[in-house]
């Protein structure tokens, strides 16, 4: 067995650009497929030795299989500038179907036999003072201190330790930016859903007594008495008869829905200015409008035998608090919808002052002239917008 490098020699014979030549057992050839010796600078190498690169996926070498053959490397570097499948299908024909140099791991190999780089991680260091080729199981020996080092060596083969990951700064802030753009999908059920917090505790605590009164009755076998009294029936019938829902539109006398032309416009849906309806209504002996105003608009209900029923939905139409007080302490309850000119001084002696929380409540109309610019201020209220 040779003590020469094949692996150095290799390298030092290419980047001094001498001729390489194949050899077999009746002396020089031309084919490397019927070589078995590679000549490097006059001294033929084995072609099927094993060098000291590592092949791709091992780690720790343990036998000569586990390093690239001399014939590997040097087709590897002979092939450089060949295409992939090409340099594929040239080591096969000669005669490495499997233990070729991948395509791309080539280039590191090729760089490192022409000088290009002076270090390779995949290259097994050369001990200078030993000439047992690569992957060659160690001898036994009979000096003491080798063993403890063996095993330690072996030790910490086996239980390489972890470093710990630190993520780099720059990709960190990437991510962060790739966050910032993402868009929320949502599906049928989730825009159903919407987005406010419904809150049913006021349901709950009016009939948690009902409910407690019927439990207890069922327990007893005793059907529950009616819980509500002649009285409070007769009340109830009263309030059936009354509680029609209320429409607040705003006192300023520059709206474009005042208390002058807010009937004709939601019962005939007709649009008249507020000047024109108070000239009208002058004329006919009508100086002041009303603090309540009741309007009727008509609905139509076709039944499953084509039947056409009409009924009439009665609302009030006020534009105060003062006038909104004559309903009763549960006025408020039956306001269905605010009309707002988009100042929010309007809603200062509401229930709720705030806007936000005003139209979380109630309907919000926001009635503006089809030629005037956004109004910026009611973004966020909640309200939909109706152009006259």
């Amino acid at each position: 067995m040779t003590s020469t490098d094949s692996l150095l020699s290799l390298r030092q014979a290419i980047k001094a650009k001498e001729p390489i030549t194949y050899s077999d057992s009746n002396g020089p050839c031309s084919s490397l497929l019927t070589a078995t010796h590679i000549v490097v600078s006059s001294i033929p190498l084995p072609k099927s030795s094993p060098t000291r690169y590592l092949k791709t996926g091992v780690t720790t070498a343990s036998e000569p299989s586990d390093f690239f053959s001399l014939e590997a490397v040097y087709l590897a570097w002979l092939l450089k500038d060949a295409g992939g499948a090409e340099y594929m299908k040239q080591a096969r024909e000669n005669g490495l179907a499997v233990g070729f140099v991948s395509v791309t791991e080539r280039k590191n190999v090729v760089d490192w036999l022409e000088g290009r780089t002076l270090e390779n991680s995949r290259i097994v260091s050369l001990a200078s003072e030993s000439t047992t080729p690569p992957g060659t199981p160690p001898r036994p020996t009979n000096t003491a201190p080798s063993a403890p080092r063996r095993a330690q060596a072996e030790q910490m083969a086996a239980t390489p330790s972890k470093r710990r990951y630190v993520a780099d700064a720059q990709d960190v802030e990437v991510v962060k930016k790739i966050k910032q753009g993402e868009v929320e999908l949502r599906d049928r059920n989730t825009v159903l859903r919407g987005i406010k917090p419904n809150n049913f505790s006021s349901v709950r605590t009016v009939y948690a007594e009902k409910l407690k009164k019927m439990k207890e009755a069922s327990k007893n076998g005793v059907v529950a008495p009616p819980v509500t009294s002649t009285a409070d029936a007769k009340l109830l019938a009263r309030k059936a008869r009354n509680n029609f829902p209320i429409i607040m539109i705003s006192s300023s006398p520059t709206a474009l829905i005042t208390m002058h032309n807010v009937k004709r416009f939601l019962q005939e849906s007709t649009f008249e200015t507020s000047q024109d309806a108070r000239t009208r209504a002058a004329s006919e002996g009508n100086a002041r409008p009303e603090d309540m105003i009741p309007i009727y608009r008509k609905r139509t209900h076709i039944d499953s035998s084509g039947k056409e029923t009409e009924t009439h939905a009665k609302y009030f139409i006020v534009d105060s608090v003062e006038a909104l007080s004559k309903f009763g302490a549960d006025a408020w309850d039956r306001v269905v919808c605010v009309m707002t000119t988009g100042q929010a001084w309007q809603f200062r002696p509401y229930k709720w002052s705030e806007p936000i929380q005003l139209f979380h409540h109630v309907k919000g109309v926001y009635v503006s002239w089809a030629n005037d610019p956004p109004n910026t201020k009611i973004k966020d209220w909640n309200v939909m917008e109706l152009k006259a």
